[in-house]
């Protein structure tokens, strides 16, 4: 006989279950096959006032061949990119997947033909992820430069001519290549405006204040973001502090974004796979 507190116990028991599943199914399923274009603003002093503001197009860790992400899904996200009407397009690493649960190889030179055809009046640069050197970035960064794609790594380009130049310069990955802000940085013009690719945003405490703004992926946003708990894990050494969005610190700024494929588990969770739209305008 069960009695009724008993009963009440296993109606919970059972709500519950069916509730983690459906939490389950959405991550597993369902939010990793979204796709959103979210828009940040950014006020920089570093950024000319007599300048308009210039739109950029961020995606980072594409992760072609994880779950959901194969070369349809880039077919869309380089539409919805062009969609948007960026002014240049920045691409901060990890092309391909080094290994995820149901993923499969997709050769880098398939997605950067798929890459080739995003369009901005300044171009597309990009900057290399650790994925992209585990399988072999002298492949992927020739296959890339092979589709129009300037490729940094420790150097920067100028875009623009005359009044209206600006530089972007870009950082070798964290976790697999040297790193040395100074030399990406050093044929910049001192008084010209220059922005920083970096696909780790761990290198943010050392970027000088002249940089308008550092554009950085790596974290997925921790790929999971709980009511209350927060993101369980962020691949990066200062926890929470880098792990997705706008940050501001003693007058710089950061932007992270949380990217669009997966790693090792094939889940997102409140971090939808995200085509980021920054807008960089001059402070007042």
């Amino acid at each position: 006989m069960v009695t009724r507190r008993a009963g009440v116990g296993l109606a919970l028991a059972a709500t519950g279950s069916l509730a983690g599943a459906a939490l389950l199914a959405w991550a597993v399923v369902v939010e990793p096959g979204r796709l959103v274009v979210r828009e940040t603003r950014v006020l920089s002093r570093r950024w000319p006032a007599d300048r308009p503001p210039l739109r950029i197009a961020v995606l980072t860790d594409l992760h072609v061949g994880s779950f959901r992400n194969g070369l349809e899904r880039l077919d869309e996200v380089v539409a919805r990119t062009n969609a948007a009407r960026p002014d240049l397009v920045v691409l901060l690493g990890d092309f391909v997947i080094h290994g995820v649960m149901f993923g499969r190889f997709v050769p880098p030179e398939a997605a950067a033909a798929r890459l080739a055809g995003l369009r901005a009046p300044y171009g597309i640069v990009a900057v290399l992820g650790n994925h992209d050197w585990w399988l072999d970035g002298g492949r992927i960064r020739r296959d890339l430069e092979g589709a129009g794609i300037r490729v940094l790594e420790n150097d920067a380009t100028p875009l623009g001519e005359g009044p209206r130049r600006f530089w972007v310069a870009g950082l070798g990955d964290l976790w697999t290549r040297p790193v040395s802000i100074t030399r990406a940085l050093s044929g910049v013009p001192a008084r010209e405006p220059v922005l920083l690719l970096t696909h780790s945003p761990d290198v943010f405490p050392d970027v000088p204040p002249r940089v308008a703004l550092t554009l950085a992926g790596h974290t997925h946003g921790g790929q999971v973001a709980l009511p209350i708990l927060g993101r369980p894990v962020v691949p990066s050494r200062y926890g929470q502090r880098y792990a997705q969005g706008l940050v501001i610190e003693d007058g710089r700024a950061l932007f992270v974004s949380p990217g669009i494929g997966t790693s090792l588990l094939p889940v997102r969770f409140g971090v939808p796979p995200e085509i980021s739209m920054v807008t960089l305008a001059a402070a007042e």
